[in-house]
């Protein structure tokens, strides 16, 4: 896979900092982004969007992604698995709101990530995609378990959601495959995903 710098912080002057309100510490903001690799869907739509070999020399790794799937209902739920673990070795909860009410999950023991992305279905107005920013945290470490957040959402003038999911997946080995399979259905045409490698 291709790799490009798509954002530097200077090495003499570091990445820029801040005070936080509580205790004063030092956050960082910001840090260098790299292009692994991208996945845009085609006109025949895809069962499955797949990152494989996925270096080893980052901290951290983000996937930005659009999405719309042939399945039907509204909003639907999206799983994310890696290194093609199907085993019971995930667990996540997620806050989301509709505008006019706010709900909670939470589920473990389960085969996949299930709720890191809503995609717009075909029932909704053609154009309507959800999004989503999923963060995968010292994905290379193989001392701990891997940690993923995300932000996600979607509108369809006015009736959409918004959601934040975190999650964890309990494997000690470093990832190297990354997996989203639309639920339901089959991710359409001008669907994307984006791989990034966080320093």
């Amino acid at each position: 896979m291709a790799i490009t710098r798509v954002k530097t912080s200077s090495v003499a002057q570091g990445p820029s900092t801040k005070k936080t309100l509580l205790g004063g510490n030092d956050v960082i903001l910001g840090g260098s982004y790299d292009y692994i690799d991208k996945v845009d869907v085609g006109a025949g739509g895809v069962s499955s969007i797949t990152f494989s070999s996925i270096p080893s020399t980052y901290k951290h790794l983000q996937i930005r992604g659009i999405l719309r799937t042939n399945d039907t209902g509204s909003w639907n739920n999206q799983q994310i698995r890696f290194n093609s673990d199907t085993g019971s070795n995930y667990a996540f909860h997620t806050l989301s709101g509709d505008g006019s009410a706010a709900s909670a999950t939470a589920a473990t023991t389960q085969t996949s990530f299930n709720d890191f992305m809503r995609a717009a279905s075909n029932s909704l107005t053609a154009g309507i995609f959800g999004v989503a920013i999923v963060d995968v945290l010292d994905y290379a470490n193989t001392n701990k378990y891997k940690t993923l957040r995300a932000l996600q959402g979607g509108d369809s003038n006015g009736a959409g959601m918004v959601g934040i999911t975190s999650g964890v997946w309990m494997s000690t080995a470093a990832i190297s495959t990354i997996t989203i399979n639309p639920s339901g259905g089959t991710a359409i045409q001008y669907s994307s995903f984006a791989l990034y490698g966080i320093k």
